[in-house]
C-alpha cells in the first residue's frame, strides 16, 4: 500500500483511530507511530478535516479525532479527500494533430476515467471500521 504514501498514511491513521474514535491524538504521536514528520501528518490530516472526516483542536490537550463513526467513513471518502488519483488520468492541453493519435488518446482517456470510477466505487464498499487495526 506504499504506492501513495499520503493515502497510506491517512488510511493507516484512520484505521487506528477507529479503535478509539473519541480519543484525541496529536500530530507528533501519529507521526512517531507512522515513521514520518508531524508536518506531513498535519498536511494529510488537514485534508481529511476539510472533508469532514476528522476534527481537530488546538492547544495543550488538542489533537485529532474522527468526526464520524468509523463505519460511516469509507475508503473512497479518504481517497477522494486527498484529491489524488492512483490511475493516471489524461492531462488537458496537448491535443494530438494526428487523427489516429487523437482517436487513441480519446479512447485511452475514456478507459482511464472508467477505471478511476470503478476504483472509487470499489473503495466505497469498505469502511474504516472493516479494516481497523490496533491502538495508536
Amino acid at each position: 500500500m506504499k504506492r501513495n504514501s499520503r493515502l497510506s498514511l491517512a488510511l493507516h491513521t484512520l484505521s487506528h483511530m477507529a479503535g478509539s474514535p473519541d480519543r484525541m491524538r496529536t500530530s507528533a504521536d501519529i507521526a512517531e507511530h507512522a515513521g514520518t514528520n508531524p508536518v506531513v501528518v498535519r498536511r494529510v490530516l488537514g485534508k481529511l478535516r476539510q472533508a469532514g472526516l476528522l476534527t481537530s483542536e488546538k492547544g495543550h490537550s488538542g489533537g485529532w479525532r474522527l468526526a464520524r463513526q468509523p463505519r460511516d467513513i469509507t475508503l473512497a471518502d479518504v481517497y477522494l479527500a486527498l484529491d489524488e488519483r492512483m490511475v493516471a488520468t489524461d492531462e488537458a492541453g496537448d491535443v494530438p494533430t494526428c487523427s489516429v493519435e487523437h482517436a487513441l488518446h480519446e479512447r485511452v482517456s475514456e478507459v482511464l476515467r472508467e477505471i478511476e470510477e470503478n476504483l472509487v466505487q470499489k473503495l466505497r464498499e469498505t469502511s474504516i471500521s472493516e479494516v481497523r487495526g490496533g491502538g495508536l
